[in-house]
């Protein structure tokens, strides 16, 4: 018997990029035709703080954890950049709120 569970869809790697111009800026993953199947859309309010506004995710990836990937990026990008973060997206706030260990880049 192999150590893999049978019952679970194989997690794919989703690869996670950036882009940003002028206030607006999203993390996003990009399937092969280049067209956006996740984002998550933020707002700069200045140069050290971000909103969350908006999180989108492809139904085709739903219940692969994708959104979760993007706010895992959108943190360690905010960590490393001493960003502070709003979260006005639904999905993005609910996050925090469960998740003790992300919220030190809390406005």
């Amino acid at each position: 018997m192999s150590g893999a569970d049978s019952r679970r869809p194989a997690q794919v790697e989703h690869v996670v990029q950036q882009r940003e111009a002028g206030s607006k800026g999203a993390f996003f993953i990009a399937d092969a035709a280049g067209e956006d199947v996740a984002t998550m859309t933020y707002s700069r309010a200045n140069a050290s703080l971000i909103t969350i506004d908006h999180t989108d995710v492809a139904s085709s990836l739903a219940g692969q954890g994708v959104g979760r990937t993007l706010l895992d990026a959108l943190v360690g990008w905010a960590r490393r950049s001493n960003t502070k973060v709003m979260p006005l997206c639904p999905y993005a706030a609910s996050q925090f709120k469960k998740d003790a260990s992300i919220r030190d880049v809390l406005m």
